[in-house]
Order: structure tokens, then sequence, then C-alpha cells
């Protein structure tokens, strides 16, 4: 696992013109041999330029330019000091607890909820699967027991405000050969599979409410996300670390060195 915790970007104007210096670090864990491993990077001018061997406690420059720069950072060995114990202990801790975070979302499972619907009998006849996690889903049709792909319209995943997830998909028949023939929606998820083919008719011209619910809360996400970035880019030291609680008391960020 590898957590990029922060990049930063700086663009100054000198007399030779624009310049951009970009900083990225963070750490890796591998979580079968539990050996850890970090990185810290600059950049100028989109070339790199100076970078720490977290092993041998240096910095390490590929560019002339950059010796200066290494020199002046390497007799600065409280900062070395410092940003050993960052990248051994904080950034590993909190790759773990991120690591858990996602192992705790990948492993739940919620199976669909699944029902026919119909504005009238003239209408299609829409299958709609709601309330499932995690989003693949597969919807199919059948006919007598036999798959059957004609005048059927798949559609869009949507995403429902608790986090989980709808889709649905509409067959078009006369409701003289819906009645002749059984026409089943079959709904498979996580391996297990339900099949539905007992319409419920809604009343003429109405919405399925979950629709509308997910359609909502898919503008809402990206409101949200809209804002969110925008903090993001705001704080230009956005992310700092915290040890044994996530209420950013006892908060230690990473540091960087004066050039």
């Amino acid at each position: 696992y590898k957590l990029i915790i922060h990049t930063d970007t700086l663009i100054g104007l000198s007399f030779s013109g624009v310049h951009t210096w970009l900083e990225m670090y963070g750490c890796e864990w591998d979580d079968q041999t539990g050996a850890a491993d970090a990185f810290d990077q600059f950049g100028y001018d989109g070339e790199d330029f100076v970078s720490l061997d977290l092993k041998e406690l240096r910095w390490i420059s590929p560019v002339q330019q950059g010796i200066p720069t290494v020199q002046k950072w390497n007799n600065d060995r409280a900062y070395l000091e410092s940003d050993k114990n960052y990248f051994s202990t904080e950034c590993i801790e909190w790759l773990q607890k991120y690591v858990q975070y996602g192992k705790s979302s990948l492993k739940k499972t919620v199976s669909p909820q699944v029902s026919l619907l119909q504005k009238s009998s003239s209408s299609p006849v829409t299958c709609h699967a709601t309330g499932f996690y995690p989003s693949g889903v597969t919807i199919s049709w059948q006919k007598n027991g036999q798959e059957h792909h004609e005048d059927v319209d798949l559609g869009e995943l949507l995403p429902n405000e608790d986090g989980t997830f709808q889709k649905t998909s509409t067959i078009t028949v006369t409701l003289d050969e819906w009645k002749k023939n059984k026409f089943s929606c079959v709904v498979e998820h996580q391996g297990k599979t339900k099949t539905e083919n007992e319409i419920r008719t809604n009343p003429e011209g109405s919405v399925p409410i979950g629709i509308i619910v997910g359609a909502l809360a898919a503008v809402v996400l990206l409101v949200i996300i809209g804002v969110a970035g925008y903090m993001v880019y705001q704080k230009k030291k956005g992310f700092k670390p915290v040890s044994g609680s996530d209420d950013g008391s006892n908060s230690s960020a990473h540091t960087v060195p004066q050039a």
C-alpha cells in the first residue's frame, strides 16, 4: 500500500521567467511482510531536484544545481531525525489506519431489493434493483425460463443517499405477450441471485421514489466534491497527521527546511 500524503506546487517569477517548485512525499507499507518505506521528493521546473534517502538518512540530488541545497539540508541533523521519525512512525500509522478503513468498506455487502414497476397496463415494465453494495450488479430478463434480450433498455448505475446503489432495466412488451408468457427479472449480486415476476402498478405518470432520490444524491455528491476540492486547494498544508486520535490533537506536520 502507498499513501501519498501531500503534494505542493509553488510558482514563482524571477528575472529569467516563471519557475515551479514541487514537493511530493508519502510512505509505503507491505501488509504481508511488514516492510515499510518512504519518499520525499522535490522537483524544479518539472525535473527531479533533490530527494530523501531515508535508509542513509541524507538528501541526494541528480543535478549539479541541487548540490548546495543538499549540503545545507544534510547539515541540519535535527531535521533529518525529525523526518526519520515522521516517516517511520506517524506516516505508517496513518497508512495502516486508512487500509483498515478501506477493508471495512470493501467487505461490506448489502443485497438488493428488487421490484417490477409499471405505470399502467400499456407502459414498459421496469425492474428496479436498489439498496445494494458494492456497486457491481447484473440485471437480465428471462422469457419462459430462457434469456431474453429484445426490447430491453438497461439504465445507469445511480447512488443512493445512504451510500448504496440502484439500477434499472426496462422491457417493452405488449400486454397480450406478457399474459401469454412468463417474464422474469433476474438480478445477480455478489454471487447471489434474485428473481422477480410480480408487477406492482404505479399511479399514472409517477416515478419510483428511489430513482428520484438517487438522481438528487448524484447532484449533491457533485456539489460536495466541488466544495471539498476548493477547500483542499485553499489549504496549502491541508494534511497534518496525528498520533492516537482523529480529532486533530497532538498533530505533527511534515515541515520543509529553507532551500
